[in-house]
């Protein structure tokens, strides 16, 4: 009996301890997945849900591999290196190529930013009234004092919290009823239609899912730990660290990437057993993630609407310090200035002052009225320019000797690398040819 006894609180212990080590190699790649998720991205998700019903489901579990392998890729250049995806970049191209990209990069980001500024400040005052332009500032503000004041250490951690938002769209989803047979379907079996608006809606689900400004940002956030951590180096340096840096680098980005998606399928499976069923002409009313979230009350209830539109409130503040940071670290590596979170706003005054402008011009947008959806067609339109040679682009990198040494890729991450940079390009070129397409036929 006391035998028993005495071993229960060490073994307690060792599950405990085992839990604490997983959590503990959830960093930049769960970051990188939640944010993702930003209140564009769930604007594109509940349009596809509202439009198409199931009929998009299949997308999330097709594209996950794809956006892992990419974001994985992206994680062992910084870690090899120890430098940001466009200090490496500038090492191997032409500098006017690269900041070509990384212009591109920023005017996204800001059209991003400000549109998912004006879904939060929309959705705040759907929940509690007030003005729209003094909460794009209060958030604008907020965030941007975060960044520029926390330390990095402290910074990351509440990254990492603000990722427990995402489960609002998993929650709201159990509150309405849902036909799980037809969703199990829907989501193993693809469903593929050449219908004009089927494609626009599918591409831009690709678009927002495979988002250039994640690349750099998990890039430079897996150089952020080399520098905040005294016991880790740059692989190139350290070679014998590869092993267990790869193999957390891995199960960081899988597990973000997963969330990621499956937050994404949530919020198509709850617009398309909601909006859908009871109105499929609900797509044409949702223009911003609070519409979505204003669409669902009458038909899921206030509960599942408060849930919705705290959720677009909680990524929001998650996706802003991501877009801007990711546009600071692009442009300071672009031109060789300290690009660090963990350096002071005083060591590193070039870097938090991209952020600072970043931050304030995606604001500036929703205050001079700017349609978010003006904005977000904008993000999309760039993003559909530059996603694709910068995949490329990191692609060829990741093996060349000079950037990686002897650290090659393996067999699986460059099929799947490759496959997702060329179903990418197709995307992208669907999208440029549909937006051509309407424009003259307007």
């Amino acid at each position: 009996m006391s035998n028993s006894t005495a071993a229960k609180p060490v073994l307690d212990e060792s599950k405990h301890t085992h839990v604490e080590k997983l959590l503990a190699q959830l960093g930049p790649g769960l970051v990188t997945g939640a944010a993702d998720d930003d209140p564009s991205g769930i604007a594109t998700y509940s349009q596809a849900g509202a439009q198409f019903g199931f009929a998009m489901l299949w997308v999330m579990l097709f594209s996950f591999p794809l956006m892992a392998a990419i974001q994985e890729i992206c994680g062992r250049l910084g870690r090899i290196t120890g430098l940001g995806l466009a200090a490496n970049l500038a090492k191997c191209y032409p500098k006017v190529l690269v900041r070509c990209l990384v212009l591109l990069l920023c005017l996204a980001n800001i059209f991003n930013l400000g549109a998912d500024v004006s879904a939060m400040a929309a959705a705040i005052q759907l929940v509690a009234g007030g003005a729209v332009a003094a909460y794009a500032l209060l958030f604008g503000a907020v965030s941007l004092l975060l960044q520029i004041y926390v330390p990095y250490r402290k910074y990351a951690r509440y990254l990492k919290w603000l990722t427990w938002s995402l489960f609002a769209y998993v929650i709201t989803a159990f509150v309405v009823p849902i036909p799980w047979a037809q969703v199990l379907k829907a989501t193993v079996i693809p469903s593929i239609s050449f219908n004009p608006d089927y494609l626009m809606a599918l591409i831009a689900v690709l678009g927002t899912t495979i988002s250039p400004y994640l690349f750099f940002w998990q890039t430079s956030q897996e150089v952020e730990e080399v520098r905040v951590n005294a016991h880790e180096f740059p692989l190139k340096k350290k070679p014998l660290q590869a092993f267990q840096q790869f193999r957390r680098i891995a199960f960081d980005t899988r597990i973000g990437m997963a969330l990621s998606n499956v937050v994404a399928l949530f919020i198509i499976l709850t617009t398309a057993a909601t909006l859908h069923s009871a109105d499929p002409g609900a797509a044409n009313h949702i223009r911003t993630a609070a519409d979505a979230a204003k669409a669902l009350q009458p038909f899921a209830g206030h509960f599942a609407f408060l849930l919705f539109a705290l959720g677009i409130v909680g990524t929001g503040m998650l996706a802003i310090p991501v877009l801007a940071g990711s546009a600071a670290y692009a442009v300071s590596e672009t031109f060789g200035w300290r690009a660090s979170l963990g350096s002071t706003p005083h060591r590193a005054r070039k870097f938090y002052t991209v952020i600072a402008v970043s931050t304030v011009l995606g604001v500036a947008l929703t205050l001079i009225g700017l349609d978010p959806i003006r904005a977000l067609f904008l993000s999309a339109l760039v993003n559909g320019l530059v996603a694709v040679p910068l995949m490329l682009l990191l692609m060829m990198i990741s093996v060349k000797p000079a950037i990686v040494g002897n650290f090659r890729l393996p067999l699986y991450l460059k099929a799947v690398g490759w496959t997702a940079t060329v179903l990418m390009a197709a995307a992208s070129l669907g999208f440029l040819l549909s937006t051509l397409h309407q424009s003259l036929h307007r």
